[in-house]
């Protein structure tokens, strides 16, 4: 019984890596165009600032 109890703590602590791994996967796809257009926004708003 205790090991199958083992079995099934470590088939669920498995799951939750994969679903971690995968949400890490999907944001490393998309967070790039996050920070460049942060970039673009703060350049623009100090070109404005100074410029204006």
């Amino acid at each position: 019984m205790d090991k199958t109890w083992d079995i099934v703590k470590t088939e669920a602590e498995i799951a939750k890596l994969m679903a971690e791994t995968a949400k890490l996967n999907l944001e490393s796809r998309w967070m790039p165009f996050v920070w460049a257009s942060g970039l673009i926004l703060a350049v623009m708003m100090i070109t404005k600032f100074f410029f204006e």
